[in-house]
């Protein structure tokens, strides 16, 4: 009896010990360095049920072809591997086979503009710049008045200019455009040759009654600059500071326009691989120098003024403000701002601009349909241009955008003309985001969660950061640390975004419960079953 109870008792322990070794030892591991449990259809390893992981994407971007990611294999070989604790996040994170997915090879229609037409454009620009300037320094010799002399250099080669040559049909830019990087080196650094009110702001000159402006924040202030490369920003400056937190009784068409989120939202759509925001750089402006003397609009010399603290500010002139406690003022002349990159000239590069279907009422009390009725969307999918192809959808992929940085005020959307209904939608004027970090407003996700559809490259992207090897806060983190006017956002911020990601998966899985998953997920990206060098390799591998 005693001898069968010692068997007992070793076996069960000899079990208990591989038990231990194999399969809980391994698990605590994966545990403490951040990865969970281990699944091959869960969130955790970044793919949908049935998609056998995210080693070899394909994309057809709606051509009918699909394009092999090269190294995909070596990149997806990487994916097992334990968190060091060390290196890029971000750089792992653009390393990913789903950020290396080659694009169609683009023609003449995928392209915005050709660089015969834009060249010319801009020289006859050049020229007319020159005998304006010349006039104006001529006036000015004729009155005394000193003004500061700017040569304007134009050359085919500048950032901008092949910036604006590599918008496509997809995106604004490519994921590996090397002029993107140095249009903000060079946004940061050119000399500022003029100032002036943006056109939008132009357009309200006459016509707003300042009696009447329910907005009297003047947080609609901005300004064009233009560079020594005559190259364009829209200058956005600092209206309050980072760790200042929206009241609650703000509503979202009263509050502050807020420079570090136009810089926060550019780096954050990079990240989520959308591509649609223009690119975004922070700089500090001596706006005595490089805005009032540079300026050749009257209109906006006349608003500059030295306030008792000895510091230079300036105010909107009734554009959405007229008075001078809602100025910004500098330090004493050097203010921090947004540096946003204009995108090509509307007599280029026709652009359309559509209201939201999900638009707010902009009223202290009025609700629309979508906020009262819950099967809205159905509606909205028998509507042109919603009943067909990647409007809809495109909506959506901006309704995430929105809600993760938590802005409100998205009630236009625009779209270049050239590329039709499919085309991509513009994600610029993001001011209003990244307001309050601890409020999550799911109503801005109602696109999502009312029509229950999503890319399955999106949710891919969004299922990657949100796991700890490449999580999206420290992505972010670590993408804003290279802008001059770091820190862009407080942690509070930067958390919320893990927070809201979460959020906006739950809402993806919970459509998936009701709806099933191919209800819910469009296939924009796929994999290959029979690519045009199938047959070549089957006959390699037959031969082995």
């Amino acid at each position: 009896m005693r001898r069968d109870r010692l068997i007992l008792a070793t076996t069960l322990m000899v079990v208990f010990t591989a038990d231990l070794y194999f399969v809980l030892l391994p698990k605590l591991q994966d545990f403490r360095q951040g990865r969970g449990p281990r699944c091959v259809c869960d969130r955790e390893n970044g793919s949908l049920p049935g998609q056998g992981g995210l080693a070899s994407p394909w994309l057809s971007n709606g051509t009918g072809y699909y394009y092999p990611q090269e190294g995909a294999a070596t990149a997806a070989a990487a994916e097992g591997d334990p968190e060091d604790g060390g290196g890029s996040k971000l750089g792992r994170l653009f390393a990913h086979p789903l950020y290396n997915i080659q694009s169609p090879t683009l023609g003449p229609e995928e392209r915005l503009l050709e660089a015969e037409q834009l060249i010319d454009y801009y020289k006859k620009k050049v020229s007319r710049w020159e005998r304006h300037m010349k006039l104006y320094n001529e006036a000015a010799a004729a009155s005394n008045i000193t003004v500061t002399k700017h040569e304007v250099t134009f050359d085919p080669e500048v950032s901008w200019l092949k910036y604006h040559l590599g918008i496509n049909r997809y995106s604004l830019y490519s994921r590996d455009d090397p002029a993107v990087g140095q249009l903000l080196h060079d946004m940061q650094a050119l000399t500022i040759i003029s100032a002036d009110y943006t056109q939008d702001e132009k357009a309200l000159k006459g016509v707003c009654d300042c009696e009447q402006v329910v907005k009297p924040s003047g947080h609609h202030l901005k300004l064009a600059l233009k560079m020594k490369d005559f190259g364009k920003a829209m200058f956005k400056p600092m209206r309050q500071q980072r760790d200042e937190v929206t009241s609650e009784d703000v509503f979202y068409f009263v509050d502050f326009q807020r420079h570090n989120a136009e810089i926060a939202a550019f780096h954050l759509d990079r990240i989520l691989d959308f591509r649609r925001v223009p690119p975004v750089v922070g700089r500090l402006v001596n706006i005595t120098e490089e805005v009032l003397y540079a300026t050749h609009n009257q209109d906006l010399r006349s608003v500059f003024f030295t306030s008792p603290a000895n510091n230079t500010c300036f105010f909107a002139k009734c554009l959405y403000a007229c008075k001078t406690e809602y100025a910004v003022c500098g330090q004493p002349d050097m203010l921090e701002g947004s540096l946003s990159t204009y995108l090509p000239g509307l007599s280029l590069a026709p652009r359309v601009s559509v209201p939201s279907p999900w638009i707010r009422s902009y009223t202290f009390d009025g609700r629309k349909d979508w906020e009262v009725n819950p099967f809205y969307c159905d509606t909205i999918k028998q509507m042109y241009p919603y009943n067909s192809g990647s409007r809809l959808l495109n909506i959506i992929d901006m309704s995430i955008f929105d809600f993760l940085m938590g802005n409100m005020d998205r009630h236009h959307y625009e779209l270049f003309t050239k590329f039709g209904d499919d085309g991509f939608l513009l994600h610029f004027d993001n001011a209003r985001g990244f307001g309050r970090p601890s409020e999550d407003v799911m109503s801005i996700l109602a696109p999502l969660s009312q029509c229950c559809m999503i890319k399955r490259s999106t949710l891919l992207r969004l299922r990657l950061l949100s796991r700890a090897r490449y999580r999206l806060s420290d992505v972010m983190r670590e993408s804003l640390t290279g802008d001059a006017l770091r820190p862009v956002l407080t942690e509070p911020h930067l958390l919320a975004l893990d927070r809201r990601l979460q959020r906006v998966l739950d809402t993806v899985d919970s459509c998936v419960r009701e709806l099933g998953e191919e209800q819910v997920v469009t296939t924009d990206f796929a994999r290959s079953t029979d690519p045009p060098w199938a047959a070549t390799e089957a006959g390699k591998g037959a031969e082995r």
